[in-house]
């Protein structure tokens, strides 16, 4: 399906939408309660500055809750509909006269990464080091890692012993 919106082609951004699943879209209506209504659609109805605004605001947040207002002609049902086709965006949620979109932002992904890399990067000691704390900190770490590792094993080896059992039972 091609779409064009101020003559810009939209079949790229359609085909890359996929359907979400329930636990997906849930969790975006959870995030979209805590948001604040950023569109407002009047009577004007779905035009090309209310569709151009949607890109704007789904390009730097990914997710978008709109207001459909009393004197607009269409639904919100409507709008939401009439708005995912013309960005490429996913409906999520209708309630009321309110409406919430979202769209896969490549400039929201770049930004959560960069905020990965800066958490994953190492700390910076400041001048409340501690040594004793950091090292004590550091040993229950390892004596954490060595239970897992212990049991991780000894599940192996009851699995295989169980394994064993089965196969002397049957023979």
């Amino acid at each position: 399906m091609t779409l064009s919106v101020r003559g810009k082609d939209r079949s790229v951004r359609w085909n890359e939408v996929t359907h979400m699943t329930s636990k997906e879209r849930a969790a975006l209506r959870a995030q979209a309660n805590t948001i604040d209504t950023t569109l407002m659609v009047g009577k004007g109805g779905v035009s090309e500055t209310l569709v151009a605004e949607a890109e704007k605001l789904l390009d730097i947040h990914e997710l978008v809750k709109g207001r459909v207002l009393e004197t607009a002609m269409m639904t919100p049902r409507e709008v939401c509909d009439a708005l995912c086709e013309a960005t490429g965006a996913e409906g999520i949620q209708v309630v009321g006269s309110k409406f919430v979109i979202w769209r896969k932002s490549e400039k929201v992904e770049q930004e959560k990464k960069k905020a990965e890399k800066k958490l994953a990067a190492p700390k910076k000691v400041s001048g409340n080091y501690n040594p004793v704390k950091a090292g004590i900190t550091r040993r229950k770490q390892q004596a954490k890692e060595r239970r897992k590792q212990q049991k991780e094993y000894f599940h192996e080896a009851a699995v295989k012993a169980a394994i064993e059992r089965r196969k002397q039972q049957e023979g």
